[in-house]
């Protein structure tokens, strides 16, 4: 599948319709960080990404780097043919709350098994999420969570000029 009006891709940036399908799964060593309601509740330089066509990059935490006792478990799950069951967590912080802001897999499928105890967020719910120093723009469409930054172009799923599946 290709992209209609695909960006190039110019020196130190990224094009989502460069990720394989199905998607691949790699180390990032980038500070990564979240912030809600004036807390600082990610802060990891051992994050893992999810790189999918025409997806922005889904970076996975390890929950040793989050502060945990700000996200609350909640019920309903979905499912995704490539990493299976995936659950959620309202993110909590003083009297503001993020419903459904972040999710994890428990038990992911063999080929996103190092997935286990990491933690993705949804960057429009968040106060402020970063990639190193580059703020990050979310991924249009409530579903999906891709982080974008300068040196990722698209079009992205989810907005005009990019192709569907």
């Amino acid at each position: 599948m290709t992209a209609m009006n695909k960006v190039e891709a110019g020196p130190g940036q990224e094009s989502v319709w460069d990720y394989p399908r199905p998607p691949r799964l790699e180390e990032s060593s980038e500070l990564i960080r979240v912030e809600f309601n004036g807390k600082e509740i990610v802060r990891s330089d051992r994050s893992k990404r999810v790189l999918e066509t025409s997806h922005p990059p889904v970076y996975y935490i390890p929950q040793e780097d989050i502060q945990m006792a700000y996200l609350q478990p909640i019920s309903g799950t979905t499912y995704c043919e490539w990493k299976g069951q995936a659950h959620y967590f309202n993110v909590i912080v003083g009297e503001k709350k993020a419903d459904k802001a972040a999710w994890y897999y428990p038990n992911p499928m063999t080929a996103f098994k190092d997935i286990a105890g990491h933690v993705a967020f949804y960057a429009h719910k968040m106060d402020a999420c970063y990639v190193g120093d580059q703020k990050v723009n979310a991924q249009k469409g409530g579903f999906y969570g891709g982080w974008i930054t300068p040196d990722i172009v698209g079009p992205f799923k989810g907005e005009p000029g990019s192709a569907g599946w």
